[in-house]
């Protein structure tokens, strides 16, 4: 058996691109490394290192889309996987078709600013606070702010980039008007550079965006409700995040592809979901997961946040709540699904996938959840839950292990239910609890 098969080292979630991500690289891998390892399928003519909240993943670009797939090729069939000094880097496609490298490092004039306020939190400083600051050099177009791992930041834009230029060089490096600022907040400075971005795209006026080029543009609900605060402070005097009825979730030590099927199993344990969509950002896997209310919602984050959604520590879930309450579902296919509406079009294809060999498959899912979780059982009433097919992996790639078991708040299994045994190339079934993928 290859080495491929006890340890997957491609997920073919993606259409091919000449651009291909690679994940599990060593602290550090240099470009130079990088091409070493891709100079003997074809050119590399653009990469983009060290990315990821560990540092440990890359995109490489090859001159031409056969050339990538040449590469993914060669390591799905080889016994000896991909190494980069001596440690196996995993090859999927990635969704972009090129590596868009900003050359702007914050000195090429633009009529977008990045400002990181340092010294404060979200909601210390209000997007008005900002727009009184930023208008006294001339008219603010937009405003969206966020928090990235270098803190509270906003984007401001102007109408040119002279008039950028001048806010800029006033305002970098001072400090808001304390009369501006909450009480509790202490002196905190501006550091504006320039943006890559020239155009914001603001969908709502909010307390986090504002287009005051638009006086049509609809008000999101949190505005509306007349929630100015974007945190509220809970018992012990410390910040508390919104509540909302749709979860970011956040996947870490991803081994194994994740498709909807795996996160509405995961997830519909607690009720029924509405809407999931999944998305690459920054190089990371991510999904939205929407409920009817809040309430589920926050039952299913405390119950599923930092466990594994498979034995051995992969797919680790990360939560929070996201400032979305309805997702916009176009289309029904593996990177959306609409539950609420059996008129939603679909791209799915309805005959069931057949296995390189011929045999037609079918995926089971049997998980208990509520095995430690007394209060649970209590509450729901107990229930089976079978996956519709899912696509299999290639004959290289062996199935998932088992998800992790047990996780704390979902249905119950029936004691009737018995999936049958599970078959694969002569190998014993995986361990349960969880949901186990066979061949018929």
């Amino acid at each position: 058996m290859t080495s491929t098969a006890s340890q997957p080292q491609f997920r073919y979630t993606q259409p091919p691109s000449k651009v291909l991500h690679i994940r599990n690289l060593p602290w550090e891998c240099t470009e130079e490394e990088l091409i070493e390892l891709c100079k003997m399928f074809g050119k590399v003519v653009n990469t983009k290192c060290n990315v990821g909240t560990n540092r440990n993943q890359a995109f490489v670009e090859f001159a031409d889309l056969n050339q990538a797939i040449a590469m993914v090729s060669f390591y799905a069939s080889s016994s000896e996987p991909a190494q980069v000094r001596g440690k196996t880097v995993y090859l999927q496609y990635s969704n972009r078709q090129e590596i868009v490298n900003s050359k702007n490092t914050g000195d090429v004039a633009s009529n977008v600013l990045l400002v990181t306020i340092e010294g404060v939190e979200a909601g210390d400083v209000s997007i008005d606070v900002l727009h009184l600051v930023f208008s006294a050099f001339g008219f603010v177009h937009k405003i969206a702010t966020f928090e990235k791992t270098a803190g509270f930041q906003a984007l401001v834009q102007f109408s040119d980039a002279n008039t950028a230029s001048a806010a800029r060089q006033a305002l970098d490096g001072r400090s808001i008007p304390r009369y501006l600022l909450p009480e509790h907040v202490g002196s905190c400075h501006l550091r504006i550079s320039f943006s890559a971005h020239t155009d914001l795209n603001v969908k709502f006026q909010s307390h986090r965006s504002r287009d005051y080029t638009n006086p049509y543009l609809p008000v999101a609900p949190s505005a509306i409700n007349g929630i100015s605060q974007e945190y509220t402070t809970g018992p012990d005097g410390k910040r508390k995040e919104p509540e909302s009825n749709v979860l970011l979730a956040s996947i870490e030590n991803m081994q194994y592809s994740v498709t909807i099927d795996v996160l509405h199993t995961v997830f519909a344990a607690f009720g029924p979901i509405q809407k999931i969509a999944i998305f690459e950002k920054n190089a990371g896997f991510q999904a939205l997961i929407q409920y009817a209310d809040v309430t589920t919602a926050v039952a299913a984050k405390e119950a599923l946040e930092g466990h594994c959604i498979y034995e051995g520590g992969y797919c680790k879930l990360h939560l929070s709540y996201s400032r979305h309450t309805d997702l916009n579902v176009k289309v029904n296919n593996d990177r959306s699904r609409d539950y609420t509406s059996s008129q939603s079009p679909s791209v799915l294809g309805k005959a069931p996938a057949t296995s390189p060999g011929g045999a037609e498959y079918t995926a089971y899912a049997a998980w208990d959840h509520t095995q430690g979780v007394p209060e649970m059982q209590a509450m729901m009433p107990a229930m089976a839950y079978s996956a519709p097919p899912a696509p299999m992996p290639p004959q290289q790639q062996m199935p998932p292990p088992p998800m992790a078991g047990p996780m704390p708040g979902a249905f119950s299994q029936p004691s009737h239910f018995a999936p049958p045994p599970m078959q694969y190339g002569g190998a014993q079934p995986f361990g349960m609890p969880g949901p186990v993928y066979y061949m018929q």
